[in-house]
């Protein structure tokens, strides 16, 4: 990648991270299509700034799964690799995975990102 497409890249990675750090909590709160989460104005946010309500729709999905549902904490963390593939890992708060999916191919903006569940609400580390 050309340098003034990296530093380009990386004014929009500056820009995201500092607009998704102006979260730190609200009251209000989006009820997730599949009615299996719920989710914060941040999270609303990152979705629409970042295209990524599909990672909405990833923790979601994983609820489905019984060990996955009985951790009433979860980390989410989608870390996105040089060749644009994707990992997204839910664990337990204390390092033990609960589930994994690889991603073929993200747009997603950010190198990583961590979401928290919380009883069924999805948040911004800066929103817990």
């Amino acid at each position: 990648m050309p340098d003034t497409q990296r530093a380009s890249a990386d004014e929009l990675r500056a820009t995201i991270e500092q607009a998704l750090a102006q979260h730190s909590g609200s009251l209000e709160r989006f009820r997730h299509w599949a009615k299996r989460i719920i989710y914060t104005p941040g999270v609303a946010d990152m979705a629409e700034i970042c295209c990524a309500y599909w990672l909405i729709d990833l923790v979601a999905s994983h609820q489905v799964n019984p060990s996955v549902r009985a951790e009433e904490f979860q980390v989410w963390t989608l870390t996105v690799a040089a060749d644009r593939t994707a990992l997204a890992v839910g664990d337990d708060g204390n390092g033990h995975g609960v589930a994994r999916q690889v991603i073929e191919f993200t747009d997603f903006p950010l190198n990583e990102i961590k979401l928290y569940l919380d009883q069924g609400t999805l948040m911004l580390p800066g929103e817990y």
